[in-house]
């Protein structure tokens, strides 16, 4: 039985507990805590530490999935949760562009953590206002051969779709 361990990762607000939730065949389970920030009350709640949840792929695959707080005053936890990681995915928010350099940064950190595979995440493609991915490529100053998918974290199918890309990265890496 191989078990592999991928974290998910981004700014506030990106939709990390969301991806999480839809894919995860157990409760999930998280920190999460009424917000106090008058500046981030876009939501109720927000995660404090982390978010757990697993997936059978087969007999011989369980993925679990860890995901970050996305808040820099809790970052702390990153370094944490990356020990282990055989890859990671970045959220970010493709309808709010103020948000790209934290995701670059955040992008950064765990590229200095491990040297592991991983996959950027462009969440809320099915909202009007959502960033064309060429655009945020280049907002993200992603290389080409990095892999920059349409995701909508509350649909299971661009969640799993996420999840295979990042596996085959990881498969090609070691294999």
């Amino acid at each position: 039985m191989q078990n592999v361990k991928i974290v998910v990762t981004g700014p506030f607000n990106a939709g990390k507990t969301q991806f999480i939730r839809s894919i995860s065949e157990i409760d999930v389970v998280n920190t999460e805590r009424k917000i106090s920030s008058k500046a981030e009350m876009v939501k109720s709640q927000t995660t404090v530490a982390m978010d757990f949840g697993r997936i059978t792929v087969d007999d011989e695959l369980i993925l679990y999935l860890f995901g970050t707080p996305g808040q820099r005053r809790f970052d702390f936890m990153w370094e944490i949760l990356s020990e282990g990681m055989l890859g990671f995915v970045v959220m970010v928010d493709s309808t709010r562009p103020e948000t790209f350099r934290e995701a670059r940064r955040i992008l950064e950190t765990f590229r200095a953590y491990a040297p592991t595979p991983y996959i950027v995440a462009a969440n809320k493609q099915d909202l009007p206002d959502a960033w064309d991915l060429g655009d945020m490529r280049l907002a993200l100053r992603l290389a080409d051969d990095v892999h920059l998918l349409p995701c909508v974290s509350t649909d299971k199918e661009t969640v799993k779709k996420v999840l295979i890309t990042l596996l085959e990265s990881i498969l090609e890496m070691i294999g």
